[in-house]
């Protein structure tokens, strides 16, 4: 087997610099120089026998056969950098680092989390926040919630968690200005957020009332702080379920409409494929299943609120 391994540095090398996509960027990780970059990737596309880049001046773009073989370098290197940490550190818990959206974690995975940390006590859970795609993480989670689909070569996806909106307001704001109808809204702030430009304009067509005018909008860069302003009595949301079960549940949140019920793109948990074998990962995703599962049929069960 041994025999058909390449110059490891060399394999390293060109992890870094497909990834990044540039061997200056790739020298500036490595803390070494371009042509040291250049050198490792020109004695391992000697050993193989194959052109790994095309290459234009300084600038530098995969080749097909470097892409497929980027894809299974990336799952080999991961199986070491997990068997090694696992042999480092053999008595310490298991720690599992997750990485969701603000919205998703904020709304529905932290509460949700007592209940896998009651089930697997042995687990040291880590939660990240970030809405930027997972190839610019450049790795540091074991598993990433994300929008689905997308195209995440190198990982396993799967939608665990469908979605819909609904308008979202506070009970004290509901009380004072009724909403009967999709055209009470005329009367309301509604909320946008920078992050779901259309989601108004899109309910609105879908009720009927494509051109209502409400009497004022406020925006706001993120979708959670438009979600926490609708619970503050500012206007109304446009909020998704069942991520906001619970907040409808505690009735921080009502529901004054039951209709339209706007689909729109769910979530997927995202693993390193080389990594889908670990168990307790796929233990969490297993629970994410379960637990989206459970709490759907009250979601879909929303009863319109009126004052």
């Amino acid at each position: 087997m041994t025999d058909h391994l390449p110059p490891l540095n060399a394999l390293r090398t060109f992890e870094v610099a497909a990834r990044l996509g540039s061997f200056s960027a790739a020298a500036g990780e490595l803390f070494v120089t371009h042509g040291a970059v250049s050198k490792q990737i020109k004695q391992l596309e000697h050993w193989l026998g194959v052109k790994l880049f095309e290459r234009s001046g300084r600038r530098v773009k995969l080749t097909d056969v470097g892409w497929r073989y980027l894809v299974q370098v990336q799952d080999g290197l991961d199986i070491i950098a997990s068997a090694t940490a696992q042999l480092m550190q053999p008595n310490q818990q298991r720690r599992l680092v997750i990485n969701s959206t603000p919205t998703l974690a904020m709304h529905w995975l932290l509460p949700l989390l007592p209940q896998f940390q009651r089930r697997f006590p042995d687990v040291d859970l880590r939660l990240n926040t970030s809405d930027r795609d997972i190839g610019r993480l450049n790795g540091g989670f074991d598993i990433a919630l994300r929008r689905w689909p997308g195209d995440w070569t190198g990982y396993i996806a799967k939608p665990f968690l469908d979605e819909w909106e609904l308008p979202l307001c506070s009970p004290a704001l509901l009380e004072r200005l009724p909403i009967r109808t999709a055209a009470d809204l005329a009367s309301h702030t509604l909320l946008h957020a920078d992050t779901r430009p259309i989601a108004w304009q899109r309910w609105l067509t879908l009720a009927g009332v494509p051109d209502l005018k409400p009497a004022r909008t406020q925006q706001f860069d993120h979708f959670y702080l438009a979600l926490q302003a609708a619970m503050d009595g500012l206007g109304v949301a446009l909020g998704p379920l069942p991520m906001m079960q619970a907040e409808l549940d505690a009735g921080s949140l009502v529901a004054p409409l039951s209709d339209p019920r706007v689909p729109v793109r769910g979530y997927c948990w995202i693993v390193p494929r080389a990594m889908m074998n670990d168990p307790t990962i796929e233990a969490f995703c297993q629970w994410l299943e379960e637990s989206a599962r459970s709490l759907t049929p009250a979601a879909r069960a929303v009863v319109p609120r009126q004052a």
